[in-house]
């Protein structure tokens, strides 16, 4: 499909295409493989490919889109975040953390080739995902694989979501429920900085002057909150059948969230709040973004 009519396609449709080409991007770049390792492959393609919404993916090529940077180097881009999405939801259904059997409608990793293999299969999948933005086909300019590299390690790293995942860990054991400020810092660091980083990730590849690419990133700082209380909203409401995985486990686990703190009205109020000011820092990109305005909106209204 040419740019000219990605634009006038539909959301669904867009996400839908851009779903399937880092589906065919991930076949590639996460092979099958013989002899004694190849279960620690199959491990990683089951906890990566297969579906999902591709919501971050979908960012980077759409960002990337923005500044007419070449579809196969967005596609890259994008595998290698959903890659690192992918490490992130294995640990994160790990029984040491949330301990679910379900994602995305089937067995999670742990539970079909057991925790150590998923373990690695984790871990291998963020070795991977860097090995990716660095390599020369990703980008010509040696600069902005390096920049990539940078911004996605700091999105995953202690000021990222291991240092939010850490906060949750500590929020479950904690006396006194968190705060709003430390719930919010909580779901900043553990989900909105990857997004964040996707939003801004076609602006690096596109070599986009500064104030754009900080209104992207500015966008998806703002999207990545709404998509958290969203998400809370969803595990509140929804059913297991919607979602495709278990629902009603963070009031059940005292969990800390915006919604258990405000209830479900006051969230949805917020989360709205959060799309209409994430579709003002795209006021600069024109008509060609509207696409980008349209998730905002699918944000806060899916029900899976």
């Amino acid at each position: 499909m040419s740019n000219s009519n990605l634009v006038a396609g539909s959301l669904a449709e867009a996400m839908a295409e851009a779903a399937a080409e880092i589906e065919e991007a991930l076949d590639v770049l996460l092979p099958p493989v013989e002899g004694p390792e190849a279960v620690l492959a199959e491990a990683m393609r089951w906890g990566a490919m297969g579906g999902g919404k591709r919501l971050r993916g979908f960012l980077v090529m759409e960002g990337a889109r923005q500044f007419g940077v070449a579809r196969d180097a967005a596609r890259r881009a994008a595998a290698a975040v959903e890659m690192l999405h992918a490490y992130s939801l294995i640990h994160d259904d790990l029984p040491c953390m949330d301990d679910d059997a379900l994602r995305r409608g089937r067995p999670t990793v742990h539970v079909k080739f057991g925790e150590a293999t998923a373990v690695l299969a984790g871990d291998a999948l963020q070795a991977q995902a860097f090995a990716v933005l660095a390599a020369e086909e990703t980008h010509s300019d040696p600069a902005v694989r390096a920049e990539l590299a940078h911004r996605l390690a700091l999105a995953a790293g202690p000021k990222g979501m291991c240092g939010g995942q850490m906060l949750d860990i500590l929020a479950e054991a904690a006396s006194e429920p968190l705060g709003e400020p430390e719930i919010a810092r909580l779901q900043l660091l553990k989900t909105g900085r990857l997004i964040e980083f996707a939003a801004e990730a076609g602006a690096i590849l596109g070599k986009a002057p500064w104030p754009l690419r900080h209104a992207l990133a500015a966008y998806g700082r703002e999207l990545g909150a709404a998509f958290q209380i969203a998400d809370d909203l969803l595990d509140a409401t929804a059913t297991p059948e919607e979602t495709g995985k278990a629902t009603g486990k963070d009031a059940g686990a005292g969990k800390a969230t915006l919604v258990g703190l405000w209830g479900v009205e006051r969230a949805r109020a917020q989360a709205e709040r959060l799309a209409a000011q994430a579709r003002t820092h795209l006021d600069s990109f024109g008509e060609r973004a509207d696409l980008l305005r349209q998730l905002a909106d699918y944000t806060v209204s899916r029900r899976k």
